[in-house]
């Protein structure tokens, strides 16, 4: 059913100046830009207004990894009708934003790359609009590319519809073609129209007006929070039934079943990219209302004298866990301002506000606890948020989620798609074998290019990712999203390289370095502090490597030949909060600071560290 119909089971009336539709695709083929597009060409910006490009992206991250990452929705007012578009996430590790944004719409737009195809996060966003019975228009973007293949990709979607089990009637989808970096869209493939009227006519004709039961009281469903510096939490709501006024008192039906009472103090409707404040709102409309500060995702604002609570919004649940605490390294407190225990978890719940896909687990210690997600992407970016915040971190190394199926042990799965250059083949199959992957299709699919579709253990895919650009010279695509569970799949080999660890607390030296830059590749450079069990670079063996990374040149009194000679060291490798992630082990965790990422060990003392890997290893004989 789709979010009215879920609702109303005996809708009689239309709003139909309304249409309310979500853009859904994979990540980086266009949605926001073609947002961008609608909004200029329907007048919401002004002559001499100065627009950043990609408007909807709000967030800095968002703005510089060039994706979105919270669902949001802006107004185009276009020949009489009010079009509500939603702008989703493109990267699986957000599905929790897009199935929360379905609950808002009545249509989506499949926006699909014209070279690219149909990939991994293309089959879950539309099985998700599939299941709840939206009816789906067909965007093919980016037609001008020199690479198009036009044709195959419609054929391609139309394989998707068949295996994602659509019904006969949703396979009959109209096809909008676009160009959206330049505003034109066609029905026609031999005339390319100067603006996207034909894609905002499509929307008119195929997403169904939002249907409501004149005879029925107010119902908001909350779908999503925002906050105000001014008003506080807005809840973000689609009125189902009803009329809703500012500085109405409404019936609050909460998660628990309770029903509490609260006055709508604020009432925002969206026109273009902004807020406005409106009087009322009507049936079909999405707002933003304030006077809730505890209101969550999920709930129902109704009328006081009959309150009808509207289901609770479920989504799909995590597949990876991190651990997440303070930070415990000797280093601690030279940057972040917020480093104590109660302010991290103080932030870990203010985030499950907002975030339903996120979960927070108590390990039994005061310092630490486990968060669960969809992805290794969407941890890092709630980590990276809470660093720029100033809070300083200990994260460790992501694991799967796995659950107990019929009294068996089971783990999540990925559906992963690889396009590769053909000489690159060989290197790339040798590379999954060992993390239990299995190919389904193989497809030369343009010119000196082959994609590679595997069915693979979300366990392989940890730390994948750097080995597999080292492979394909930075040049592979590599596309992932969560496919169920299957049966425990065995244990599954690691990294191969070891690390690099500080023996002792100092300051780096160009001496030590130019001596031991032979071992492998430094994560530090010179003069930076650095403390016992600090991992400082990566060696080709496998196995730890203890350093002395410190060691100044012994001076004397005779002056040498060689004393004026450069030297000359090998720059270090800087490792991102992503990077990081895939490369520490089991027993290694990351320091996040404001200014700083390091990698450490979990167990600082050397000692200590070899005894318990020697536990470790009897354990293992003792169990084999």
């Amino acid at each position: 059913m789709n979010s009215s119909d879920a609702a109303l089971d005996a809708a009689t009336a239309q709003r139909d100046d309304i249409r309310n539709v979500a853009i859904i695709a994979h990540v980086d083929h266009g949605k926001t830009t073609l947002v961008d597009g609608m909004l200029h060409q329907s007048g919401a910006f002004g002559a001499h207004q100065d627009i950043d490009e990609r408007v909807m992206d709000s967030m800095d991250l968002e703005k510089e990894k060039g994706i979105t990452i919270l669902a949001k929705n802006t107004a185009i007012r276009w020949n009489g009708y009010k079009i509500n578009v939603v702008d989703t996430p493109g990267h699986a590790d957000f599905g929790g934003e897009v199935e929360r944004a379905l609950t808002m719409v009545d249509g989506v737009l499949l926006l699909v790359d014209a070279s690219e195809g149909p990939l991994p996060q293309t089959r879950f966003v539309l099985r998700k609009a599939l299941q709840r019975n939206l009816p789906v228009v067909l965007v093919i973007n980016k037609i001008d590319r020199p690479d198009a293949r036009i044709a195959e990709v419609v054929t391609e979607v139309e394989d998707l519809f068949l295996d994602v089990e659509a019904d006969e009637h949703q396979i009959d989808f109209p096809i909008v073609y676009t160009v959206a970096r330049d505003g034109q869209a066609t029905l026609d493939l031999d005339h390319l129209e100067d603006d996207l009227t034909p894609l905002l006519q499509t929307i008119v004709d195929h997403v169904p007006a939002p249907t409501y039961d004149p005879e029925a009281p107010l119902q908001a469903w909350v779908t999503n929070l925002d906050a105000s510096a001014y008003v506080g939490r807005l809840a973000i709501c689609r009125i189902m039934n009803g009329e809703i006024k500012k500085g109405q008192t409404v019936a609050w039906c909460k998660l628990d079943g309770t029903v509490g009472s609260a006055k709508v103090t604020e009432l925002y409707v969206t026109e273009s990219h902004e807020r406005e404040e409106a009087a009322s709102a009507a049936a079909g409309e999405l707002v933003a209302v304030a006077g809730l500060p505890e209101i969550t995702i999920g709930e129902t604002l109704g009328d006081p004298a009959d309150p009808r609570p509207l289901p609770i919004i479920t989504v799909d649940e995590p597949s990876l866990s991190m651990t997440v605490g303070s930070n415990t390294s000797p280093l601690a407190g030279r940057s972040g301002d917020k480093m104590t225990a109660r302010q991290v978890k103080d932030r870990l719940d203010k985030e499950l506000i907002g975030n339903v896909s996120l979960r927070v687990l108590e390990l039994g210690r005061p310092d630490a606890w486990e968060v669960q997600g969809r992805g290794e992407l969407q941890l890092a970016i709630l980590i990276e948020q809470m660093r720029r915040e100033g809070f300083e971190l200990t994260v460790g190394k992501p694991q799967v989620v796995t659950r107990e199926i019929d009294g068996k042990l089971h783990e999540p799965v990925e559906q992963v798609s690889i396009d590769i250059p053909e000489e690159y083949v060989g290197a790339v199959t040798q590379l999954i074998a060992p993390r239990k992957g299995q190919m389904q299709e193989m497809v030369n699919f343009s010119a000196g290019w082959v994609r590679l579709d595997y069915r693979m253990p979300a366990r392989g895919l940890i730390g994948f990712r750097t080995d597999f650009l080292t492979e394909t010279r930075g040049t592979g695509l590599l596309h992932h999203v969560f496919d169920g569970w299957i049966p425990w799949q065995g244990e599954i080999s690691g990294r191969h390289k070891g690390s690099l660890v500080a023996d002792r607390t100092g300051v780096t030296t160009s001496n030590a370095i130019l001596n031991l830059q032979e071992r492998g590749a430094f994560f530090v450079g010179v003069a930076e502090d650095v403390y016992e069990g600090m991992i400082v670079g990566e060696t080709p063996k496998p196995g730890d490597m203890d350093i002395n990374i410190c060691k100044e040149k012994a001076h004397t009194n005779v002056r040498a030949a060689a004393a004026d000679q450069t030297v000359r060291l090998t720059p270090p490798k800087l490792m991102s909060l992503e990077q990081s992630l895939e490369f520490i082990g089991d027993d290694e965790c990351i320091e996040v600071t404001p200014d700083k990422i390091r990698l450490r060990k979990v167990e600082l003392d050397a000692t200590t560290r070899l005894r318990l890997a020697k536990n470790l290893k009897k354990s293992r004989e003792a169990n084999a």
